[in-house]
């Protein structure tokens, strides 16, 4: 047993010295800050597109599916909210965006090497499609654009009021 528990212990240590980088990696995972996630949140809503209809099937300001709050509510509240919840309450809603927009933001963070830019617009991608890429045409790449410019407001310090760039009509995949 003792061999045994020694063996164990000896192939932890040296797993951390043949593979250097994956310590390195984890110790190296980026953490969004409170106020990064507080302006992509913002970003995202502002940017939200208004379908000019009450009963357009998405809820709240962020223009979110049923299908997809389910389980987003689910993994952030521990608990599922339905979408009258979710459209009546701003708080829960803003709660459950958050909770979303920090875990895919921490994702884009990390796999871009901390490039701010590259995260806002890998996440706002993501947002719109589910996908962190191929929003480089069309309503995507134009939604994406203005997610970035939204998101630089917000970043400022001065930025008081954020006003809209090109709007826009799509509705969003999320």
């Amino acid at each position: 047993m003792r061999l045994l528990l020694g063996g164990v212990i000896l192939s932890f240590g040296l797993s951390s010295l043949v593979f250097p980088e994956s310590s390195l990696a984890q110790a190296q995972q980026s953490s969004a800050s409170e106020a990064q996630v507080n302006a992509m949140v913002e970003a995202l809503r502002l940017a939200a597109p208004k379908t000019g209809s009450a009963n357009d099937g998405f809820y709240s300001e962020w223009q979110v599916k049923p299908e997809t709050l389910k389980g987003w509510s689910k993994n952030c509240l521990k608990k599922e909210v339905t979408p009258a919840q979710f459209e009546n309450n701003p708080g829960t809603a803003r709660q459950v965006v958050s909770c979303i927009t920090r875990r895919e933001l921490n994702n884009q963070l990390t796999a871009t090497g901390n490039n701010e830019t590259a995260s806002v617009r890998g996440v706002a991608c993501w947002w719109m499609t589910g996908n962190y890429t191929g929003c480089n045409s069309g309503f995507t790449a134009d939604y994406v654009k203005k997610v970035a410019g939204y998101y630089q407001q917000q970043r400022k310090p001065t930025s008081s009021t954020a006003k809209p760039p090109a709007s826009s009509t799509a509705s969003p995949k999320k």
